[in-house]
């Protein structure tokens, strides 16, 4: 229930930024803004304010902003979409990915401030973080550790070995600990969210090839904060790589599933999110705030796809009219859009299908 909440609050968050640029924008164009929508109809309730009617929805993935003339009807009004120049229209288009992709760079920035726990890379890293932890970051399928029920992220403190307590403050320390004891049964002493756990486990004297006795991958992490005035760039730097990776993996996948058939990497959807957006929530706030960024920057590029029914769909059929000189057919453009937005949804039913399979 808490990690529905907290998925709601982060979703309803991304969705009103982007639909805010969209608003702000088409407002300063000189635009009529109808409706500004969280969720797809049918309407639950809204509110009328002014020209605009507020509005909250029965299906919460999404958002809208219905500007008046945006389908192509009352172009000679001066407040319509139609009447603007290409480049107010383009600015309004667009205007939703530059508020998430300015969304992530915030909360990147405040992330860098506060503080996050990394991996530790060499010896000038350790000597700059703090509270510094050997922290789990892979189980094998079917190894000893899984079979315990040790988990991402758990916390080795120590081990007890023939009624012997060793503590340890290196991954070299677990790897000579756990070396030695192969064949035998240790107990691992860890610590999750805050709780002390002992786990049995018998060490794998011939493990396969490319994993350890406990099937077990360990890194040194640590808490590392920036000052203020160098967070600010280094929000903006870890938006920008970020964006860029995420550009490069959605390539990859259409790549594969164009000329493929197949798509490389599972492709998660609501319930998929809402299920690592609670992961992120319990190993710490700070988590969430970059999920949240990750999540801002993906849903930033998927829309500026030229894809139609999204905003880069919208976009191109601008620019095709801006250089025929001749409006694009508007029933054309509501046929493939319809369409669009018709395999969107199916994508969405499908990748929901999956995240169900996996969860159960």
């Amino acid at each position: 229930m808490i990690t529905a909440l907290i998925f709601i609050i982060v979703i309803g968050v991304l969705i009103f930024v982007h639909e805010f640029g969209h608003f702000i924008f088409a407002k300063r164009s000189g635009m009529k803004v109808d409706e500004f929508g969280f969720g797809f109809p049918p309407r639950i309730w809204g509110i009328k304010k002014g020209e605009t009617i507020y509005s909250i929805n029965l299906i919460p993935f999404g958002g809208f902003v219905k500007i008046l003339g945006e389908d192509g009807e009352e172009k000679n009004n001066p407040r319509s979409f139609g009447s603007k120049s290409f480049g107010a229209k383009i600015k309004v288009i667009v205007a939703g990915v530059l508020m998430n992709f300015f969304l992530a760079v915030f909360l990147l920035m405040a992330v860098n401030f506060m503080g996050l726990r990394i991996g530790v890379m060499d010896n000038d890293m350790a000597n700059q973080i703090a509270d510094k932890k050997i922290q789990i970051i892979q189980v094998s399928e079917n190894s000893p550790a899984q079979e315990a029920g040790l988990s991402l992220l758990d916390e080795i403190k120590g081990f007890r070995i023939n009624d012997s307590t060793s503590t340890v403050s290196t991954v070299g320390e677990v790897q000579n600990l756990i070396k030695q004891n192969s064949g035998k049964s240790i107990v691992v002493l860890l610590e999750r969210s805050g709780k002390l756990l002992e786990k049995e486990i018998v060490a794998r004297e011939n493990p396969p090839e490319g994993e350890g006795a406990l099937g077990i991958s360990l890194a040194l992490t640590g808490v590392v904060t920036y000052p203020w005035y160098e967070s600010i760039w280094r929000g903006v730097y870890d938006a920008i790589m970020i964006t860029v990776n995420v550009v490069i993996g959605y390539g990859l996948l259409f790549k594969s599933l164009i000329f493929e058939g197949r798509l490389i990497a599972d492709v998660s959807g609501p319930i998929g999110i809402a299920n690592l957006t609670g992961q992120a929530a319990r190993i710490g706030f700070n988590y969430l705030i970059q999920f949240t960024a990750l999540i801002s920057i993906n849903l930033a590029v998927l829309n500026i796809i030229p894809f139609p029914a999204l905003d880069g769909g919208r976009a191109v059929l601008l620019v095709i009219e801006k250089f025929r000189g001749l409006p694009v057919n508007k029933k054309i453009e509501q046929s493939i859009n319809t369409v669009g937005f018709l395999l969107l949804l199916s994508l969405m039913v499908y990748v929901t299908f999956k995240d169900i399979v996996r969860l159960f």
